[in-house]
């Protein structure tokens, strides 16, 4: 693996772009592993300010390269956390990670077995106790995010009844499953779908291998209710997956938030942190 651009990396203390950036980015992947959430690669392009996240490559590779440099320092193996770092297609690290796991074999092995390996990693990551320590010994301060204000805020909203702008942006998301990937053969969702815990999901999608539930937010909504939202999709997240457990089925979950207008510049972090899809810019207006 001559050309990996893992082993070439140097370690984040130089001044090439990829080191600066690789010190911006292991504060980002440190808060991931405490929040215990994988991250996509367009998602930590976006946090990094690059339009291109194969960029990225380099990046983790010098995160790497400096974990594995203090782990020899420290005479303890400190776990790769760049493999936080997932595609959105299969979910996984991209090969490079191969390299650091001393695994030649990486790009020939099954999915199965990647997702073997990495799932015991992640268990790993998030179970390490020094991440602190390492950010503290590399030079580096953790990712402060201070969202206390909002989601008490969030804590005490009180919405009233729903708006027209809400009912329009709801029956624009049924009639379109394309929204969400799903095949063509899923017909409209349902709405106001009740679930056990007594909520009732804006929109419901059920394509017979996944379910999708949708909260939708119109223009309407301004940041506090945006941030009910998200925490709303953790909710429905965890109740269809209890559904999942207690139907014995072997169905997959997805919990979408549906914004009209753009995610706030301020909540991309804790999007990140919560692990929640968002769907921006979803607006019936836009087809009239």
């Amino acid at each position: 693996m001559k050309n990996e651009t893992a082993a070439i990396s140097a370690d984040i203390h130089g001044e090439k772009l990829y080191q600066q950036r690789a010190r911006e980015a292991l504060p980002v992947l440190v808060r991931q592993a405490f929040s215990g959430k994988p991250i996509f690669y367009k998602q930590l392009a976006d946090e990094l300010g690059m339009q291109n996240p194969r960029n990225l490559n380099f990046v983790l590779g010098s995160v790497g390269k400096s974990l594995i440099d203090l782990g020899q320092k420290w005479s303890e193996k400190i776990p790769p956390i760049q493999c936080l770092v997932i595609n959105r297609s299969e979910e996984l690290p991209g090969d490079g990670f191969g390299w650091f796991m001393k695994k030649s074999d990486w790009k020939s092995l099954s999915k199965r077995k990647k997702n073997e390996m990495i799932n015991a990693v992640m268990h790993q990551i998030f179970a390490y106790p020094k991440w602190r320590t390492v950010l503290k010994s590399l030079g580096l301060d953790i990712a402060d995010h201070d969202f206390s204000d909002v989601v008490k805020k969030a804590s005490e909203f009180q919405g009233g009844g729903e708006s027209n702008d809400h009912k329009a942006l709801k029956e624009y998301v049924r009639c379109r499953p394309e929204l969400f990937a799903l095949g063509k053969k899923t017909g409209p969702g349902l709405v106001e779908k009740g679930l056990p815990s007594g909520d009732r999901l804006d929109v419901f999608f059920d394509s017979g291998d996944e379910w999708v539930a949708v909260e939708v937010k119109s223009t309407r909504s301004n940041e506090v209710d945006i941030v009910r939202g998200l925490f709303q999709c953790v909710k429905y997240d965890a109740v269809l997956n209890a559904m999942i457990v207690t139907e014995q089925r072997d169905t997959k979950v997805r919990a979408v938030l549906v914004l009209e207008c753009s995610l706030p510049d301020a909540l991309i972090p804790m999007k990140h942190m919560l692990g929640v899809e968002v769907l921006e810019n979803v607006s019936p207006r836009r087809n009239e």
